[in-house]
């Protein structure tokens, strides 16, 4: 979170909204009551492909395939047979191949290439649905063996809470076998729901789980639904016996969405921006098709779910032209939109997007760094902006945005070599205030920030450089608000600027032909922060804001006076309601914390609004598609939490497993800053403001509209209070063994521990406090812990952390072997402007701050052969990497990566004594791993009730042979640690002393 440092404004509250939910049923697998007679799914070399065509309206539908690793059919390939009604079906036989790429065409060269990716096939039954793969039959018949004169049941399941676009009935009749996974399709029944009728011959009701056929289930938490014969609906976890038919009241929806409007197209060398207003429906819009022609390929439509299409890799020098067609959940699809045209330019050859690693998060330790005061490695996009001179920094030769790409690709090694093998940078987006390098006043969410780019040192190359190390990129991104200039491409407001005598040094004359992107100077002014294109003398066209360009009693700090709309505001008119909230915050625990602007510098979206959210959906799908490894997501708490969970991390999840699988989409991290700095378990009793809170699924569900739903689970959860949250033990050990995590009830968001934060003065405080709330936590493993921030250090103190070097070597011992992912923020690893103040925005000089520049400790050449391993090193950077901490962090990396439990196990204190002790034990009976360790940071512990065997020391190489189930620790020394793992043998031998003695592991 950002804004400038002399205080957020505390303004009378004008409206307020609240949050909303789905609810929390979902789990990765179904616990069937009888999985001994649940048939595998089929796994000949053949695929039966089903399409759905009722959002295509094609003549025709061919299939063009390859078999993996084999050749491709000739174009436009095979031809598909109706299958029942709005399906065609094809089955292919793929001999030795395990799987098939695919595509679909009309044969008259109109493709749905999925967004320029081939759909990636695997065998047996397969239905592709509006750009979803999944696995059932769509067309099958209702039982195996189906008794036409017994029972029959007519299940109707509620879609709302699951969002899915395919729904299948896994059951098996009382007393029978169940269906092969994942079951029989469902149909389409009304807004809102599916359903089957099955024939149960003598038995009179059937055992059913549902699932989404790729994975993801509906099992009841664990235990399956039982539905009787008859018509039943199952809503909410509760089956309704002899229901009332929950469409039988609601006419079929025939009503197709308005045609979009507004369609405009602009290039960006090879590149094409496509926007267009949101289609209005009787129900609702759930996607777009676009139709581009022009160019060699073809003519191409892709589906999606928001108002703003980024078509990249186009041809040079190419005129293209779009439509838009609306489409809502039945299917109804509106007339194409005007065409909108636009001609490529060219550019060089951009580098290839980028692919997540995809692998667990918690096995990487992340290293946090402001992208623009880390490294600068091309002085030509330095800028120092209005500010420079009044802040100090002209002084200094200090411009506030030097950092860049470039001086990060150039320093992953250092980064590498401490050990770290994720990086999480601030935000990339286009910014757009008088004091804006951290990133969080964001302006053109759909751009990236010229001043952090060079040649052959764009953000892609970053991305592409890291993952090439093995590291990971985490994204900070803001959904919460913009740059107080708006949005560009949603909404921008046009303030009253009178070039006087007064203001014609602050407001740039205009100059039509040019485009603020940060970077560019403006011929006219001379400025990169130029401001014409933001101000006008005369009324705008629509203008909302009240008694515009009137004079008002203020002046500036100049003694200039101000007028009216002369500066946003939230309470002026300026901001449309559809984008923008318009009231001042004035409760932090309030309600209005998420409906309400926190600062003046941060304009407050109206995150319940269909239009922003399709903005913000738009935006961050396109740093998704460039392989991003994980969202940190700043200001979370003020977006309501059904918010959340509806709509922008269910839209995270499905970018993630539509371009690079379920795989990648699992381990796709999302950590929320909820900015709770109290050291209670609950934020002074508001669970709406609490951490925990928003790594939940709802439990309940509210109404459609999501501004009406975000004030009702405010209400509902207020009222209910601490008592009545869920509880998890995902974090902890049974005893002394791992158990199967349950996530069927996990939002999707992880959280920064803020408890542990505020309370690293102490590590054996923030230890006792970190693990107070992690029973109310969906999965604390995943937590991401660190002392300070770009933003406060322990107990909400505004400078950076100066414990010593002996509570910095604890805190980090504590960090690197308890639960959750250990974030380092750059410098601390030599204690970096330890004391300083953080942040104090243009009235100090950044030098002088938390924030200051850290390139020249990191100047000079470095390699790193492997984490934690630096094979040479020269100039001031070698001197940095002897530092004790330097030391301390390299060896505490080197452990818990040889150490499975360190990064992913569960824990307990059951048993123990000693001021930070704890046992953690990892298991995955899929790769064969199983690790337990047991753990003291500076003090003495003892253990009892332990496995006997044989402990080996990382630290040191002891061993101990225990054969009571106890062992004791001497106390290591402040800072020191001991991990005694557990020798298993094979893969799973404790490996003894781990690195070399230090300033503090020894």
């Amino acid at each position: 979170m950002e804004c400038p440092p002399r205080g957020r404004l505390r303004r009378p509250l004008a409206a307020a909204l609240a949050a909303s939910g789905v609810l929390g049923l979902l789990s990765t697998a179904p616990a069937l009551t009888d999985t001994a007679t649940a048939a595998s799914e089929a796994t000949a070399n053949s695929a039966t492909v089903f399409y759905y065509t009722k959002t295509r309206d094609w003549t025709a539908y061919n299939l063009h395939y390859a078999p993996d690793g084999g050749a491709w059919t000739a174009v436009p390939g095979v031809r598909m047979e109706p299958a029942c009604t709005d399906w065609v079906k094809k089955t292919v036989d793929l001999g030795s191949a395990s799987g098939l790429k695919a595509t679909f065409n009309n044969g008259s060269g109109v493709w749905d290439n999925n967004a320029g990716k081939n759909y990636d096939l695997g065998t047996g039954t397969i239905t592709v649905k509006d750009g979803v793969v999944a696995h059932s039959d769509p067309c099958a018949g209702t039982d195996p063996a189906p008794d036409p004169g017994g029972n029959t049941a007519s299940v109707y399941y509620s879609t709302t809470a699951v969002g899915w676009t395919t729904t299948n009935l896994h059951y098996r009749p009382a007393g029978g076998s169940w269906t092969q996974v994942p079951g029989v399709g469902m149909e389409p029944a009304c807004t809102g729901w599916v359903r089957k009728t099955v024939s149960l011959g003598t038995a009179t009701s059937l055992t059913a789980a549902f699932n989404n056929g790729n994975g993801v289930w509906d099992n009841n938490n664990g235990k399956d639904y039982t539905v009787p014969a008859g018509l039943s609906t199952v809503k909410a976890g509760i089956v309704t016996k002899d229901a009332t038919d929950p469409c039988a009241a609601e006419p079929p929806d025939t009503q197709a969405p308005s045609v979009p409007a507004a369609v405009t197209a602009q290039a960006d060398g090879v590149s094409i921006l496509l926007t267009w207003e949101p289609s209005t429906d009787n129900k609702a819009v759930t996607k777009y098709q676009v139709t581009r022609t022009g160019g060699t390929r073809g003519t191409q439509i892709t589906d999606v779910g928001s108002t703003v299409l980024s078509d990249a890799n186009l041809e040079p020098g190419t005129a293209y032209t779009y439509t838009v067609k609306a489409v809502d959940a039945a299917g109804n699809t509106s007339a194409a939109s005007a065409a909108a045209t636009a001609t490529t330019g060219d550019r060089p050859p951009t580098p290839p997007a980028g692919k997540p690693l995809g692998t667990d998060p918690r096995k990487d330790p992340v290293y946090f760094v402001l992208t623009a005061r880390f490294n600068d490695g091309d002085t030509s996009n330095n800028r120092g902006g209005n500010q420079h001179v009044k802040s100090g920094n002209a002084a200094n030769n200090d411009p506030m945005f030097r950092g860049d790409f470039k001086g990060l690709i150039q320093k992953l090694d250092y980064i590498k070599g401490l050990g770290m093998s994720a990086v999480w940078i601030t935000p990339v987006v286009l910014n757009r205030s008088d004091y804006d390098y951290h990133g969080y006043h964001g302006y053109d969410f759909y751009k990236v920030d010229a001043r952090l780019e060079s040649a052959g040192a764009s953000y892609q190359d970053l991305i592409n450089a890291a993952h090439a190390k093995g590291m990971k990129i985490y994204q900070d991104v803001v959904y919460n608000h913009s740059s107080r200039w708006g949005a560009k491409g949603l909404f921008t407001p046009t303030v009253y600027g009178v070039r006087d005598t007064q203001w014609s040094w602050y407001y740039d004359e205009k100059n039509e032909g040019f485009e603020y992107d940060g970077l560019t100077v403006e011929p006219k002014s001379g400025k990169s922060y130029y401001n014409g294109d933001l101000w006008s003398t005369a009324e705008p066209s629509g203008n909302t804001c009240v008694n515009w360009g009137k004079p008002t009693q203020y002046t500036s700090p100049e003694g200039y006076r101000i007028y009216n709309c002369q500066w946003p505001s939230p309470t002026s008119g300026m901001f449309p309601a559809q984008y923008y909230h318009n009231c001042w915050l004035g409760n932090w625990e309030g309600e209005d914390s998420r409906s309400c602007w926190l600062h003046d510098d941060l304009a407050d979206f109206n995150t319940e609004s269909a239009a922003v959210q399709n903005y913000l959906i738009g935006a961050y799908d396109k740093y998704i598609d460039m392989g991003v490894d994980g969202f940190r997501v700043d200001t979370a708490v003020h977006v309501p939490r059904t918010t959340w969970n509806r709509r922008f991390l269910p839209a995270i999840q499905q970018r993630v497993m539509q371009k690079f699988g379920a795989e990648a989409a699992k381990n796709f991290l999302v950590f929320g800053e909820v900015g709770a700095f109290v050291n209670d378990k609950w934020n002074r009793g508001s669970v709406n403001h609490s951490a925990q809170f928003f790594t939940w699924k709802e439990r309940r569900e509210y109404s459609a509209d999501d501004a009406k739903a975000a004030l009702e689970m405010y209400d509902f959860e207020n009222q209910a209070g601490p008592a009545a949250q869920p509880t998890s033990t995902n974090a902890f050990l049974d005893g002394n063994a791992y158990h199967a995590p349950d996530h069927s009830r996990f939002s999707g968001m992880n959280i920064i521990d803020m408890r542990m934060h505020m309370n690293f003065g102490d590590a054996t405080n923030a230890f006792n406090n970190g693990k107070d709330s992690d029973d109310a936590t969906n999965d604390a493993t995943y937590n991401v812990v660190y002392v300070d921030s770009h933003d406060y250090g322990p107990n909400k103190s505004g400078e950076r952390y100066a414990g010593g070097t002996d509570a910095w070597a604890e805190n980090m011992s504590l960090m690197w072997t308890f639960r959750g992912i250990p974030t380092l923020y750059y410098g601390s690893e030599i204690e970096f402007q330890k004391g300083k103040k953080i942040d104090c925005g243009p009235s100090c000089p950044l030098a002088t701050t938390g924030r200051a520049y850290f390139g020249d400790h990191v100047a000079g050449s470095v390699t790193a052969s492997d984490f934690s391993q630096v094979s040479s090193a020269s100039g001031a950077v070698a001197t940095t990497l002897q530092q004790p901490l330097v030391k301390h962090v390299q060896r505490l990396n080197a452990i818990r990566r040889a150490v499975p439990a360190l990064q992913m196990g569960q824990y307990s204190t059951e048993g123990i004594t000693g001021g930070m002790a704890y046992k953690r034990r990892y298991t995955d009976a899929a790769s064969g791993t199983d690790s337990f360790a047991l753990v003291t940071v500076t003090g003495a512990a003892t253990y009892s009730g332990i496995p006997n065997g044989t402990y080996r020391d990382a630290v040191t190489g002891d061993t101990q042979v225990v054969t009571d189930g106890k062992l004791n620790v001497a106390a290591p020394g402040k800072g020191n640690l001991r991990v005694y793992v557990l020798d298993l043998g094979g893969k799973n031998a404790a490996p003894g002393k781990i690195g070399a003695a230090g300033p503090y592991l020894k």
